[in-house]
C-alpha cells in the first residue's frame, strides 16, 4: 500500500515540530543550598536515660506485740517525722506483766540478800570454830612433853586430843556449811538475773504498745483500724501501714552492655571515672519540666548484668526538700558519657539518614557537593554532635539538602549556625566531692522495737 504524497508530507511536518524544542533545552542550573561551618565547641556527652523514682528507705510498719488496737494518731497519706506517735496497743496486760514481773525481782531480791546474810553467818561461825582448833592444838603442843614426866596423866592428854580432833571436825562442817550457803547465794544472784530479764522484757513489751515511725516520710493508709486485734511478734505479724522516705530519693535506670563497655574503657582510659569508684554527677527532669533542674549523682552500680534484659542496673540519688519527686515516678536521667573533648555539631538537619549509615553533603571550593558518611552523636545546644567524618573548615550543607546529589554542582550561599544555651547541662564535669555527697541518716532504734538502719550511700 503506498502512502498519499500530502500524507508525507504532514508525518515530516509533524515529525519535524516534535524534534525541535529537544534540540534546544538546556541543562537546569544547580541547586540553591545554604552551607556553613560546623560549631567548634568544649563539651560533654550526657547520655539519656529513662528511669524509675524510689524512696531510699521502706518500711513496713508492724506491731512487735498482741493486742486491740485502740488508738492511732496520723492522718493517711500525709508526713510524719521519726519518733512520731502512730498506732496504741492496749498496754493494760503488759502493765500488769510489769508490775508482776517487778514483784518477781523485789522477791529475788529480799532471797539474794538473805542468801548474802547466811554466808557471812556461816563464815563467822567458822571464825569461832577455828579459834578453838588454834586453842585444842596450842593446848596439845603444850601438854604433849608433859606426858612422859607424869606433870599431865595420859587420860587429860587424850581429852586434849580429842577435842581438837573434835574442833577440827567442826571447821571441816563450817567450811562445807560456807560452801552450801555461797551456792545459795549464786543461785539466789542468778534469780534476781532473770528476775531483771522478766522486767526489762515486761517493760519492753509494755513500750511496745506505742509504735512510734522508725523514719521520716510520707505514710501510708491503715492496713488496721481500731478495734482489732492485732498480732505481734515475727512471723505473722499484723501490717499496720507503710512509710516512705522522701528526701533524699533514688532514681534506678537501666544501662546497656555496649553503655556499660564504653564507661569500662573510659574508666580505663582516664577520660571518665567509674561511677563504681567516684560519684558522677546526674541530671533528672520530670515529665513536665525544661531542661535539667535535679543535681545528684551516681551512688551505685549493680555487679552484674540482668539475664533477661542484658542490662546493668544503675542508681543516683537527688535532694528531694521541697517533697516534688515522688517515689514511683518515672523520670529522664542524664549521666557523663564521656570526658569533655573539642565537639563539632551542625544543624540535625544537615544530617542524612539511609539503611546503613548517617551522611552529610559538603560543598568543595568547585561548588560540587560530596557525600560524607558521618558517625554522630546526641542533641547538644540544638545542634547534633558529630564524632567523626566533619572537621571544623567543612563547608556543610544546612539547608537544601533534599536537592543535592553528591558530585553534582550546587550554587552554595554562606549561612550561620548557632548554639543555643543548650538543656542546662554543663559542658565540663568534675566527680561531686565527698563533702557534697547525699547521705542517708541512720536513726536510732524507735519505741516500737524497729532495728537501727544502717547508712546509704557511704
Amino acid at each position: 500500500m503506498k502512502l498519499k504524497p500530502m500524507v508525507l508530507l504532514a508525518l515530516a511536518g509533524a515529525l519535524g515540530c516534535t524534534a525541535a524544542p529537544s534540540a534546544q533545552r538546556e541543562p537546569p542550573p544547580p541547586p540553591e543550598v545554604e552551607v556553613a561551618q560546623p560549631v567548634v565547641m568544649q563539651l560533654v556527652d550526657w547520655d539519656p536515660y529513662i528511669g524509675r523514682l524510689e524512696a531510699v528507705e521502706s518500711v513496713e510498719v508492724r506491731a512487735n506485740v498482741s493486742g486491740y488496737l485502740i488508738e492511732h494518731y496520723f492522718d493517711e497519706g500525709q508526713t510524719v517525722q521519726q519518733g512520731d506517735p502512730l498506732f496504741l496497743i492496749d498496754p493494760r496486760p503488759y502493765q500488769a506483766q510489769l508490775t508482776e514481773a517487778q514483784a518477781g525481782l523485789n522477791q529475788a531480791q529480799a532471797d539474794a540478800a538473805e542468801a548474802q546474810a547466811a554466808v557471812l553467818q556461816s563464815e563467822a561461825q567458822r571464825g569461832q570454830v577455828q579459834a578453838r582448833l588454834d586453842l585444842a592444838e596450842s593446848r596439845l603442843r603444850r601438854a604433849e612433853p608433859l606426858v612422859p614426866s607424869g606433870a599431865i596423866t595420859a587420860d587429860d592428854y587424850d581429852i586434849m586430843l580429842s577435842e581438837r580432833k573434835r574442833a577440827d571436825a567442826d571447821l571441816k562442817a563450817a567450811d562445807a556449811t560456807i560452801e552450801s550457803a555461797k551456792a545459795r547465794a549464786v543461785a539466789a544472784d542468778a534469780s534476781v538475773t532473770s528476775a531483771e530479764a522478766a522486767v526489762e522484757t515486761a517493760q519492753l513489751n509494755l513500750d511496745y504498745t506505742k509504735i512510734t515511725a522508725p523514719i521520716s516520710g510520707r505514710i501510708s493508709r491503715r492496713e488496721a483500724t481500731t478495734g482489732n486485734l492485732i498480732t505481734g511478734g515475727i512471723p505473722g505479724s499484723t501490717l499496720l501501714t507503710t512509710i516512705v522516705s522522701l528526701d533524699p530519693i533514688h532514681c534506678y535506670f537501666d544501662a546497656n552492655e555496649r553503655a556499660l563497655l564504653k564507661y569500662t574503657r573510659l574508666a580505663q582510659s582516664g577520660q571518665r571515672g567509674s561511677s563504681r569508684d567516684v560519684k558522677n554527677p546526674a541530671y533528672l527532669s520530670l515529665v513536665d519540666e525544661e531542661g535539667f533542674p535535679h543535681k545528684g549523682h551516681m551512688d551505685f552500680v549493680d555487679n552484674r548484668l540482668d539475664e533477661n534484659t542484658g542490662t546493668m542496673r544503675g542508681r543516683a540519688i537527688f535532694r528531694n526538700a521541697d517533697l516534688l519527686l515522688a517515689p514511683g515516678m518515672f523520670a529522664e536521667v542524664r549521666i557523663p558519657g564521656s570526658g569533655q573533648y573539642e565537639a563539632i555539631l551542625i544543624p540535625d538537619a544537615a544530617v542524612g539518614f539511609d539503611q546503613a549509615e548517617q551522611f552529610v553533603f559538603v560543598v568543595g571550593e568547585d561548588n560540587v557537593a560530596e557525600r560524607r558518611v558521618v558517625s554522630i552523636g546526641p542533641m547538644s545546644h540544638g545542634l547534633r554532635v558529630v564524632h567523626e567524618g566533619l572537621s571544623k573548615d567543612d563547608a556543610v550543607v544546612v539547608n537544601g539538602v533534599q536537592l543535592v546529589r553528591s558530585g553534582a554542582p550546587v550554587t552554595p550561599s554562606a549561612a550561620t549556625v548557632v548554639a543555643d544555651s543548650g538543656d542546662g547541662l554543663p559542658t565540663s564535669y568534675q566527680p561531686v566531692p565527698r563533702e557534697e555527697w547525699l547521705t542517708v541518716r541512720t536513726p536510732q532504734a524507735s519505741g516500737n522495737g524497729t532495728p537501727e538502719l544502717g547508712s546509704v550511700g557511704k
